[in-house]
């Protein structure tokens, strides 16, 4: 039997990995061992030299671990685009947030606002300052440590708006799911795969990556609130 392939991925694609290497390992008998945590954990993790053979985060943090030399040059692939999403708590208010003008007003009126530390998070702040109110809202910014979701935020009442990777909204109990965020301010992430450098097994890392990107993992992904690329 082949040795288990060990990879490590930020939180908002932990629940589609799991299906996606299920789903692998009984086509090719590769074990996956996936540990999800936070992104900047994950990175961090890659570049302080623990063993992985593989890891799965946003593309540009990918690009990143290239440049350091912990990811090998060449072997990344984009494999899944996933929106960002606003809830708010289960049997509140419900804000009008069909436009982007709507949005806007809907984020100003907030008392607090969750925000992750992920991708999602950075190109939200960017949304805010093209809004021109990113200082404004500061003080009713409310980021939660890596790995701990957003929603649990707005499940608690800790926070009143929330946003996160659709993928990690859905299914969560004591939230009220909106959707995805309005044309003309829409965020977009999308995922990719590198293969570290540290690994001793390439080949069933490519194979695995060629699976992740092929058009039989699609409905999977839809499934979990994300798109095929």
């Amino acid at each position: 039997m082949a040795p288990a392939l060990h990879a490590i991925s930020s939180m908002a694609t932990r629940a589609l990995l799991a299906e996606l290497a299920h789903d692998h390992q009984a086509q090719t008998g590769v074990e996956i061992r996936l540990e999800s945590v936070g992104g900047v954990d994950a990175a961090r993790r890659v570049q302080a030299g623990e063993a992985f053979d593989a890891v799965l985060l946003a593309a540009d943090a990918i690009e990143r671990l290239i440049a350091s030399g912990h990811v090998q040059a060449g072997s990344r692939v984009d494999w899944v685009r996933s929106p960002v999403a606003l809830a708010v708590r289960a049997g509140a208010p419900v804000p009008d947030v069909g436009s982007e003008t709507a949005l806007r007003q809907a984020v100003c009126a907030a008392r607090s606002l969750g925000v992750s530390t992920g991708p999602s998070g950075t190109a939200l702040l960017q949304l805010f300052e093209r809004w021109g109110v990113l200082e404004a809202l500061r003080p009713r910014l409310v980021t939660p440590p890596p790995g701990v979701p957003v929603g649990s935020l707005v499940a608690s009442g800790a926070v009143e708006l929330g946003f996160q990777q659709l993928s990690e909204l859905l299914a969560l109990p004591g939230i009220a799911l909106l959707g995805p965020l309005p044309s003309g301010c829409a965020i977009e992430t999308v995922f990719s795969a590198g293969l570290c450098t540290a690994s001793a097994q390439p080949d069933a890392v490519r194979a695995w990556f060629d699976f992740l990107a092929s058009p039989a993992s699609a409905d999977c992904k839809r499934r979990h609130g994300m798109a095929p690329l």
